[in-house]
């Protein structure tokens, strides 16, 4: 069939969900790809730009055994845009915090797969796309997803160029 076949084609929610993932992560590898990222370390980022998470907690919001967020943490560690901390409440535990350059990084991704994401319903007028915005968000939050990405609106009222949102350094976690 091609392309222009499928336009007035109406789809089930499934077809059209899994269809969307498909749209959404290809976004997002794109913009990894540009930025010299995995899409798991791009996910890490922007997890990150809203405040430094524990291994275990950070584990739960990215869906991932201990072993395969060690080596993601490590690995872009490893690339001087994460680093551990000490948790100042349990000397055994460590947070994992953006440094300055993965603070810079993770904005720059962050911008860029908000435009590439952005341009995918272009097609679609200002009311479509906030009746597809809300009735994400339901699914959303009914599925209790862990914030992975944050509003495009929220990143721009809650930081400045240079400093994430809620983003702590390891400075003033170490403080606490």
């Amino acid at each position: 069939m091609a392309a222009s076949e499928h336009v007035n084609e109406r789809l089930g929610v499934v077809t059209a969900l899994v269809r969307s993932s498909f749209l959404v992560n290809a976004a997002y590898a794109e913009s990894s790809r540009v930025h010299g990222l995995t899409p798991q370390q791009g996910q890490l980022l922007c997890v990150l730009m809203a405040q430094p998470y524990g291994m275990s907690e950070l584990g739960s919001v990215l869906g991932l055994a201990k072993s395969s967020l060690t080596g993601l943490v490590d690995r872009t560690a490893q690339r001087g845009l994460v680093e551990r901390v000490p948790d100042p409440r349990d000397g055994r535990a460590v947070w994992v915090v953006l440094t300055p350059a993965g603070s810079r990084l993770a904005e720059e991704f962050y911008a860029e797969t908000c435009r590439r994401v952005d341009q995918l319903p272009t097609g679609l007028g200002e009311d479509d796309r906030g009746l597809l915005a809300e009735l994400l968000t339901r699914v959303l939050q009914d599925n209790r997803v862990p914030v992975v990405f944050m509003d495009l609106d929220e990143s721009r009222t809650a930081s400045t160029p240079a400093t994430p949102p809620r983003q702590k350094s390891a400075r003033s976690l170490q403080k606490l």
